[in-house]
């Protein structure tokens, strides 16, 4: 079983390596890098690609590992029990499973992935060691132990908002997902646009990377962001002479809200433009 990427995918050397590891070694795959690098998709495209089922978890603020597992819903138990519904006797009706249950449970393999793992608690990543490590976990209500069937090919990624215990990096195949070359955005670009014109995509290619390298930017546009341009200047029928002819005076590019995405980025601009214009005159 390799993963190889997908038509949809492009995956580098580095990652399909990874991927293919974390399978060989039933390690967790921890993947990091900016975001809308397509750390998400990843775990979408390996299971598309191993004919596998995907079981997601996107982890909030609020999260709490115990979600993962398992919720007992005391206090619909307490009102069943006053109306005198006889569900209230087995205790299994109030007991919610979470998504590592539904993945031990599956039949078959699946993709497990924890989305954005280090949004939640710092307790959050320590409180799942034991059940990822020896993939299954214990229901205090009922006094049984759930443990995965097949065990599931587990994919948790991080922005890196924070940094993550020692503890759980130890049993983590990591990865981190470098910004793509131009070579490979190329790639990606024609992936998802086979049939744009060349010319366009060289002069989208040569703004975009020129905007990722001004120092002083607040977020850099990422992959995602390069390809809901490129869809916007294709649905407006923006003409590559207008990206060609860029003039330095004018530094912010035409439909630029796919690309920037707070006011002090869109202000550096324009303060980088004023400047050209005075060392223009």
């Amino acid at each position: 079983m390799n993963f190889n990427g997908t038509e949809r995918y492009v995956a580098t050397d580095d990652l399909r390596m990874a991927v293919n590891a974390t399978i060989a070694l039933k390690r967790p795959l921890l993947i990091k890098g900016e975001p809308g690098t397509g750390k998400t998709m990843l775990a979408e495209e390996v299971a598309a690609s191993l004919g596998l089922p995907l079981i997601a978890w996107h982890i909030k603020s609020t999260t709490k590992a115990q979600q993962g597992l398992y919720e007992y819903d005391a206090v619909s138990r307490l009102r069943d029990s006053q109306l005198g519904d006889e569900k209230v006797n087995d205790i299994r009706n109030y007991l919610r499973k979470g998504k590592l249950w539904e993945a031990f449970e599956s039949e078959g393999q699946c993709v497990l992935l924890i989305d954005e793992v280090d949004k939640a608690d710092i307790e959050f990543p320590n409180d799942l060691l034991l059940e990822l490590d020896r993939m299954e976990f214990h229901v205090y209500e009922t006094g049984e132990t759930i443990r995965a069937k097949k065990r599931p090919i587990v994919i948790i990624t991080s922005n890196n908002e924070k940094e993550l215990p020692d503890a759980f990096l130890r049993r983590c195949f990591f990865h981190f997902i470098k910004f793509p070359s131009r070579s490979t955005m190329q790639e990606i670009v024609d992936v998802h646009f086979p049939q744009i014109k060349k010319n366009l995509v060289d002069e989208a290619l040569d703004v975009f990377f020129d905007l990722r390298q001004i120092p002083g930017l607040k977020k850099k546009p990422s992959t995602s962001e390069l390809i809901d341009w490129l869809k916007l200047l294709l649905s407006d029928d923006i003409p590559d002479e207008i990206l060609k002819n860029r003039d330095q005076t004018k530094a912010i590019p035409p439909l630029y809200g796919a690309l920037l995405k707070n006011e002090q980025d869109v202000h550096l601009l324009e303060r980088l433009a004023f400047m050209a214009r005075r060392e223009a005159r």
